[in-house]
């Protein structure tokens, strides 16, 4: 299975598996809070005998995008620093 995603808009992107669509990863502003959260949730409900790994739930939260891209597998790609 290998995870993707594509942007939406600043702050929102399809997970998809194997090039389906699946999943929506977001963020979520705190206004109370220090920092955001980005969340990942399967468009469909689905029992978990049926959700794909590592989907043990129908939504996990993380701190980071980073986060959550390794949960899904999927390695960012490195950013070039800038010469100087």
């Amino acid at each position: 299975m290998t995870y993707t995603v594509e942007q939406l808009a600043p702050g929102s992107y399809d997970v998809l598996l194997d090039g389906v669509v699946i999943a929506g990863l977001v963020r979520s502003v705190h206004r109370s809070g220090p920092s955001d959260t980005w969340q990942v949730e399967l468009l469909d409900e689905m029992p978990a005998t049926e959700r794909p790994a590592p989907f043990a739930n129908q939504r996990h939260v993380f701190k980071s995008r980073p986060a959550a891209l390794e949960w899904l597998g999927i390695q960012e790609p490195a950013t070039a620093e800038p010469a100087g």
